[in-house]
C-alpha cells in the first residue's frame, strides 16, 4: 500500500456507470415492475440513434408513472454520454418541487438542479454533466439560454409538453415566446422529447417538427387505474352500481354548498372506514376542483373551515345536525363497521386536518401543508387550473368537481384534469368522484374519443386521427397548423393485413351488424381492427339507436401513386358516404381497401356529428 499521494489515482475522469440499471433495480426493490419503463426508454434511445436531430413524443396515460420513466430515461441518457439534459416543467412551484424531490431521492448522479443554481457565474457549464430543471417561464428560459449559449447536443425532456410549448401563432408566421426560447435551447444539434398524456396539440401544431412516426408509447403499469376504471365504455350497461369506485352525480346546477359539504362528509367517512379496517393508519386527501377563479377558492376555504369549526365545537347549534349527516352516510355505506364507530373515529380525529389552497397568490400558495402528500388525516386541497395538470396527488381519496363548462370542452385539458387516475387500486372501492351529470357524460365522451385516437397511433401508421364534436374540441383551434391539417378527412384506418375473400362474404351476409363486427375483428386481429374500436361500435349498436354498414371491399383509385397503392394511404381519403347509406340512422361505416399485391387495410368512418382531424404532413 502506497504511503504517498498520487494525483493520477483520482483524475481518471471516470463517470458513474450503469445508472439506468441501478434505477431499474431501485424500482424493483420496492416491488414495482419496470417492463413499461424499459419499453419507453428503449424506444426513445432507438429514436436518438444516428447523428441527425430528432424531435418526438412519449405518450402515456395521465398519472401513469411518467416521472419515474423520465428518471430512468435520464439515467440511460447519462450512460450514453449525453452531458446536458434539460427538464422543462409547467410554471408551477409545486410541480417543480415535487419533481426535483423525486429526482433527488432517486440517487441519480449528478443530482438534478434548479436552473437558478447553475446561472451562478462560478458554475462552468462547459465542463461536467448537468441535469437541469427549468419552468416554462420566459424569464427563466432566457436566463438559462444566457448561461449555456449554443450548448451542443442538449436533450430537452418536456414534461406536459402540450402545455405552453406549442406555437399558438403558427398560422400568423410568428412564434410564441416560450416556443421560440425552447427552440433556441434545442438549437441545431439538440433533441426534443415531449412527454404527455395528451399529444394531439403537439401533432396538429407540428411542434418542433416532431415526427409522429417516431412517437413512443409508455404503457401504464399493472397497478394503474385509469379511463377503463373511471369512464368505462359500457357505463350505460353496468350502471353506477357496476363501477369499481363510488360515483356521485349531482344536478348540473349545484351552486348550493350543501353538495360540497356532503362530499366532505363522505370523504371523512370513507377515510375513517379505511383506517378502521386496515392495519396501518394513513392520511388521505379530498381535491375540490370547483373554479378557476381565485375568489371562489377563498369562498371554498371559508366554507370548509366553518364545517370543521362546527364539528370541533359540541355546543355549536349545527353540531348535532352535521354529526347526524355523517352517521347516516356511514350507516348507508358500510355494514362491516358500525356507524357509531365510524362517527366516533371522525369526531375523535377532527383536529387532524389540513386545508390547502393552490393558486397563484403568494398568500395562499402551499397554505396549510403538502398538497401532493397528505400532511394530515383529513387533507383538503382546493384549486383550479394549477391542480389540473402535472401534479400527482398521492392518497387522493375523493374528488369534488363542479367546473362549469359554458363552451366546448377542450379534450386535452379535460383528460389532464383526471387527477383521480393513478395507483388507486388499493383503495379504489373507497374512492369517490362527485360531479354534475352532464359534465360526467361529456368527460366520458372525451375519453372515448381519446381511446380511438390512441388506437390510430398504435396502428403504426404515423400521423394519428383526432376526434371532436359540437361539445368537445380536440385542441385549441389556434394551435392547429392549417397548412398541414385536414379537418374534414372523416375516417380512420389501421394496420395492413393479407386480404382473403371470406371478408367480403361476411360483409355481404345476412349476419346481424354486431356479428359482422365480431367476425371481421376476429379475423383481422387487434392491430388491423383495434379492440377498442370494436367495443365502441358494439356498445353504440347495443343501445339500438344507431346502425352499421359494411361495404364490399374495393381496390385502389387509378390516380394514386405506386407508393400510395403500396401503403394503401391516400391524402384525399377513401370512404365516401352517400345519403342512401345513412338509412336507419346508420353512422358506423366499415370498408376494406386492397391493392394488387393482396394487401389490405380497414377504413372506418363515424358519420355522426363528429369531426375527424388528421395532420397530412
Amino acid at each position: 500500500m502506497s504511503d504517498t499521494f498520487d494525483i493520477s489515482k483520482f483524475t481518471s475522469g471516470d463517470q458513474p456507470s450503469n445508472q439506468y440499471q441501478r434505477q431499474l433495480q431501485r424500482l424493483r426493490d420496492v416491488g414495482n415492475s419496470t417492463e413499461c419503463i424499459e419499453l419507453a426508454v428503449q424506444g426513445a434511445l432507438k429514436n436518438l440513434s444516428g447523428a441527425t436531430q430528432k424531435s418526438f413524443v412519449i405518450y402515456g396515460e395521465p398519472q401513469s408513472g411518467k416521472t419515474e420513466m423520465m428518471i430512468c430515461l435520464t439515467a440511460k441518457l447519462l450512460d450514453e454520454g449525453y452531458r446536458f439534459i434539460v427538464h422543462l416543467l409547467n410554471d408551477s412551484v409545486d410541480l417543480l418541487g415535487q419533481n426535483l424531490g423525486r429526482f433527488h431521492s432517486s440517487g441519480l448522479a449528478p443530482s438534478a438542479q434548479n436552473f437558478m443554481e447553475i446561472v451562478d457565474p462560478a458554475i462552468d457549464v462547459k465542463a461536467g454533466t448537468f441535469i437541469v430543471f427549468c419552468k416554462k417561464n420566459g424569464n427563466n428560459l432566457r436566463d438559462l439560454i444566457n448561461k449555456i449559449g449554443n450548448m451542443p447536443r442538449v436533450v430537452v425532456i418536456d414534461d406536459e409538453a402540450d402545455y405552453a410549448t406549442p406555437n399558438s401563432l403558427i398560422n400568423k408566421n410568428d412564434k410564441t415566446p416560450i416556443n421560440e426560447l425552447i427552440g433556441r435551447i434545442i438549437g441545431d444539434t439538440g433533441h426534443y422529447i415531449g412527454v404527455t398524456a395528451t399529444p394531439a396539440r403537439l401533432n396538429l401544431n407540428n411542434t418542433f417538427n416532431n415526427d409522429s412516426k417516431l412517437w413512443v408509447k409508455f404503457p401504464p403499469h399493472r397497478m394503474y387505474t385509469g379511463q377503463d376504471d373511471f369512464f368505462p365504455i359500457n357505463i350505460d350497461e353496468i350502471g353506477i352500481a357496476g363501477l369499481k369506485y363510488k360515483l356521485c352525480l349531482m344536478p348540473d346546477k349545484n351552486d348550493d354548498f350543501r353538495h360540497e359539504r356532503a362530499a366532505l362528509f363522505r370523504f371523512m367517512v370513507n377515510a375513517a372506514h379505511l383506517n378502521l379496517t386496515n392495519t396501518d393508519e394513513n392520511n388521505y386527501s379530498l381535491l375540490i376542483h370547483t373554479s378557476g377563479k381565485k375568489i371562489d377558492h377563498k369562498a371554498d376555504l371559508e366554507n370548509i373551515r366553518k364545517v370543521f369549526s362546527v364539528l370541533s365545537d359540541q355546543k355549536n347549534t349545527k353540531f348535532e345536525k352535521y354529526l347526524r349527516e355523517i352517521w347516516t352516510i356511514a350507516k348507508s355505506n358500510y355494514v362491516d363497521v358500525s356507524a357509531d364507530d365510524i362517527t366516533r373515529y371522525v369526531l375523535a380525529n377532527i383536529s387532524k386536518r389540513a386545508i390547502i389552497v393552490l393558486n397563484s397568490e403568494a398568500s395562499f400558495k402551499n397554505f396549510g401543508g403538502n398538497a401532493t402528500n397528505p400532511s394530515a388525516l383529513f387533507t383538503i386541497v382546493i384549486g383550479g387550473n394549477i391542480v389540473s395538470r402535472g401534479v400527482t396527488f398521492n392518497n387522493l381519496l375523493s374528488m369534488f368537481f363542479t367546473r362549469d363548462v359554458k363552451n366546448k370542452l377542450q379534450q386535452d385539458t379535460y383528460i389532464q384534469r383526471a387527477r383521480m387516475f393513478g395507483s388507486r387500486g388499493a383503495y379504489l372501492a373507497h374512492f369517490e368522484l362527485t360531479i354534475p351529470i352532464a359534465l360526467y357524460a361529456d368527460w366520458h365522451r372525451c375519453f372515448v374519443y381519446h381511446r380511438l385516437a390512441l388506437a390510430s397511433i398504435d396502428s403504426g401508421l404515423g400521423s394519428p386521427v383526432w376526434i371532436a364534436d359540437k361539445r368537445i374540441a380536440a385542441v385549441a383551434s389556434g394551435s392547429v397548423d392549417n397548412s398541414t391539417v385536414d379537418l374534414d378527412r372523416g375516417e380512420m384506418s389501421f394496420a395492413i393485413f393479407d386480404f382473403t375473400a371470406d371478408l367480403d362474404n361476411i360483409a355481404g351476409s345476412a349476419l346481424s351488424p354486431a356479428d359482422k363486427v365480431n367476425q371481421i375483428a376476429d379475423k383481422l386481429g387487434d392491430a388491423a381492427f383495434p379492440r377498442y374500436l370494436r367495443e365502441f361500435i358494439l356498445h353504440s349498436l347495443s343501445r339500438g339507436k344507431t346502425g352499421l354498414k359494411v361495404f364490399q371491399s374495393a381496390g385502389m383509385f387509378p390516380s394514386m401513386t405506386e407508393q400510395e397503392k403500396s401503403d394503401i394511404q391516400r391524402r384525399q381519403g377513401f370512404l365516401t358516404i352517400r345519403q342512401a347509406d345513412r338509412a336507419g340512422n346508420t353512422v358506423h361505416f366499415l370498408r376494406i381497401f386492397k391493392n394488387e399485391a393482396g394487401k389490405a387495410r380497414l377504413f372506418y368512418k363515424f358519420d355522426g356529428s363528429v369531426q375527424f382531424i388528421k395532420n397530412l404532413k
